[in-house]
């Protein structure tokens, strides 16, 4: 049966770590060579784009970027239908999409593996340039104490699962009703995690070695930026907030950063910053994916 990447929930926690550490090998094994890759964005993309191009390339073949507009994924066609009509010319598929469901169709449909760029539900690729961040700095991951604070979106579901299947402790520090819900919690703890949930960033960010933030409006939530302004304040990474880590501790930001909102501007580009490196490790992180798929995943 085919392989997917939706979720980190699709890979075990040994298959986890031994994706994070081809990542950081670094090796780029030809498994694309004469094959092409299809990519489908319905969001726009800085990091994700030019990170699968690159990578795509690096593994000698041939990335086909399509626009939402091109694709009319779910409304000019459905997403089973373009799943088995792009399968068939491509040898691995990945999505940029709004909605979830579309991913699981066209995993379903698809004849090749299909890899999550971005849902509304998941970031599954930016979690294992999270956990290859962590562990370029730490050495490893499992023990360290992860601090995210802000919205529980998908770049939090995912790295919330992510670190915990590694081994690291994880907190999250959510305003009333934009914290993890009770499905939420059951899936971080059946990667084994034991998530303090806290409605106080200082809470979750003392003796930290890892606060991590997200924007607090996501693409496709433009019309809630006020509301969601307000039911955040107090919410910032701040030099006051970083201060309460501990004294190895880094910052993390899946990018792009909103300076002021969000995160203060002394932080994001402060000395314990991580998230050039950790932009950088997408390409690396998604190369790995990929290897992985092709020369084991898919069966």
């Amino acid at each position: 049966m085919t392989r997917h990447f939706l979720d980190v929930d699709d890979l075990s926690a040994d298959e986890l770590a031994a994706v994070v550490d081809a990542a950081a090998n670094g090796t780029r094994p030809q498994v694309l060579t004469g094959r092409t890759v299809g990519l489908v964005f319905e969001k726009p993309s800085l990091r994700t784009r030019n990170a699968c191009e690159t990578a795509i390339v690096q593994l000698g073949g041939h990335p086909v970027t399509m626009q939402g507009a091109e694709v009319g994924l779910g409304h000019r066609e459905p997403a089973a239908d373009v799943a088995r009509v792009l399968s068939r010319y491509h040898a691995l598929l990945g999505a940029r999409v709004f909605s979830h469901d579309a991913l699981r169709e066209l995993a379903a449909h698809s004849g090749v593996p299909v890899v999550n760029l971005l849902s509304d539900e998941a970031h599954p690729c930016q979690a294992v340039a999270d956990l290859l961040t962590l562990q370029q700095h730490f050495g490893k991951v499992d023990g360290l104490e992860v601090a995210y604070v802000g919205d529980f979106n998908n770049v939090a579901r995912s790295l919330a699962v992510a670190a915990s299947k590694a081994g690291a402790s994880i907190r999250l520090a959510c305003p009333p009703g934009y914290g993890p819900s009770a499905d939420d919690l059951d899936r971080i703890r059946l990667a084994g995690g034991d998530p303090l949930v806290t409605a106080r960033p200082a809470e979750a960010a003392s003796g930290a070695d890892c606060v991590y933030t997200d924007v607090w409006t996501s693409m496709g939530q433009e019309e809630e930026t006020d509301a969601r302004r307000r039911a955040f304040e107090g919410f910032q990474v701040d030099d006051q907030l970083i201060s309460g880590m501990s004294a190895r501790g880094v910052f993390l930001h899946c990018l792009p950063a909103h300076r002021g909102d969000e995160v203060a501007a002394s932080v994001v580009d402060g000395d314990r910053s991580l998230v050039w490196q950790q932009a950088e490790n997408r390409l690396h992180a998604f190369r790995a994916i990929v290897v992985w798929l092709l020369d084991q995943g898919a069966g």
